[in-house]
């Protein structure tokens, strides 16, 4: 199955003397192929998996993490942190934080590099809603010659593929007034990484992929309660603009413009934003959180689009995780219940809540005292009403949703609803905050503890 896209590698490098970049069957950034959660790929993946039924290799992390895995040609990464916030009643010595970005072989789980990178300090205390997701929750980026990885206040940091450190830039050092903490991440566009420094510097900053280079910023309060992540959508033209949702509000940038505005929709509602927009034949759908609306948006627009761009909303409120769009219907959870939208009209084609095995205790239970009321043991207070922060992803016809309990649901896409399996790793009882990545038919989860690749023995 890898011969494929090694082979194309190759001829890539022997053709024309440069670095492979990323392959369409690459899962190269948060929720894969420009943040779709929709895998390309036509290999079949797993429905079902236990500890060891269906898992081709675990291995286990130096520390925590809530970023989701990236998989490039026959690399897979990983960030996390360790020293420090590792307890929540005994968080340690801020002096002995360290990111990690670390790097796996696809084939065998073999750690081939792990580069530690020393923090900006001092950091967000460890504790409060910060002790939910910690000091690696943005997922990194890759072109399939470089690797970015954003860090917060400690800034960008940009890798080659052999873990060697090219360039490294700051975005600003603020924190969240609410000690929510900081999540987006970043993406590529042309010879540019986009780094959403929401809560660094209440900006969108574009760098020099290749330099590190600051090419342009766009600063704006508004970007303030931005957890989400920006997304490229066809603006007309063949032109793209790079959109973003926050708070109560859509909006769109130009990145061949200096990042200027080009459009914007008003009256979304809500003082927070954690859900990124999704994308499909230049339409963009934004499902809004606990105390917005969902709309689809015609994305070739110019300044204030929300009379004349506005193809149809509802009132229905989605999670913190992102929907996913496939074959004309918007699938979103929120509290382990599935609403199945036409993105057509809008219209509500089904809702279903997951069905848990019996073993398995309600999403609300109360949570043991010291314990992630997700099913993680790394502290915290519970979320949004304990909601679950992964997003869904697609493949082979069949969504998956994971828990912060570690549950996996997995069910088949199609008008009605029939879910077929709720799988979980039965001696991993850490936290699942990250969505999991799906390339060539093999499933890779992480959890606060542990980096797991699943696929069909």
């Amino acid at each position: 199955m890898r011969a494929r896209v090694i082979c194309r590698s190759c001829l890539c490098v022997l053709l024309f003397g440069v670095a492979p970049l990323a392959m369409a069957s690459d899962w190269p950034r948060f929720r894969g192929p420009n943040g779709s959660g929709v895998s390309p790929d036509s290999e079949p993946t797993a429905t079902t998996w236990t500890d060891t039924e269906n898992v081709k290799w675990s291995v286990d992390l130096p520390g925590p993490g809530s970023s989701c895995p990236n998989v490039v040609g026959d690399k897979v990464f990983v960030t996390c942190w360790s020293g420090y916030g590792l307890s929540r009643d005994e968080p340690g010595d801020q002096s002995q934080l360290k990111r990690h970005l670390m790097c796996f072989d696809r084939q065998t789980g073999e750690t081939l590099w792990d580069r530690v990178v020393d923090p900006y300090l001092p950091e967000d205390e460890y504790g409060g809603m910060f002790a939910e997701h910690g000091y690696t929750s943005h997922t990194p980026v890759s072109d399939g010659a470089m690797v970015f990885a954003f860090f917060g206040k400690t800034g960008v940091v940009a890798f080659d593929m052999d873990g060697n450190e090219k360039w490294r830039q700051s975005v600003g050092t603020e924190s969240d007034p609410r000690n929510w903490g900081t999540a987006s991440s970043p993406i590529l566009y042309k010879d540019l990484v986009i780094v959403p420094a929401a809560v660094e510097n209440h900006a969108l900053v574009a760098f020099n992929k290749k330099t590190g280079e600051e090419v342009w910023k766009q600063e704006a309060q508004g970007f303030e309660g931005t957890w989400g992540s920006p997304i490229l959508a066809e603006a007309g033209g063949g032109k793209q603009n790079v959109v973003w949702a926050v708070p109560g509000e859509l909006w769109a940038f130009d990145p061949d413009n200096k990042g200027k505005l080009a459009w914007y929709v008003t009256g979304m509602g809500g003082d927070a934003c954690s859900t990124s927009a999704v994308t499909a034949d230049g339409i963009v759908y934004l499902v809004g959180g606990r105390d917005g609306r969902t709309v689809a948006v015609k994305a070739d627009g110019s300044g204030d689009v929300t009379d004349t761009k506005i193809q149809w909303t509802e009132n229905m409120q989605g999670g913190i995780g992102t929907p996913v769009l496939h074959d004309g219907k918007l699938y979103s959870i929120s509290r382990e219940v599935v609403t199945c939208i036409d993105a057509t009209t809008g219209e509500v084609l089904f809702k279903k809540r997951l069905e848990a095995p019996v073993a398995e205790e309600p999403a609300d239970a109360p949570a043991a005292e010291g314990e992630n009321p997700g099913g993680g043991r790394r502290g915290g207070r519970g979320g949004f009403m304990n909601q679950s922060y992964a997003s869904p992803v697609i493949a082979d016809g069949k969504l998956y949703f994971m828990t912060r309990a570690g549950l996996c649901y997995v069910f088949k896409l199609g008008d009605e609803f029939e879910q077929v399996a709720a799988n979980k790793f039965g001696s991993d009882e850490a936290d699942f905050s990250a969505s999991p990545a799906i390339s060539e038919g093999e499933i890779f989860i992480r959890s606060s503890k542990k980096l797991y690749c699943v696929a069909e023995k």
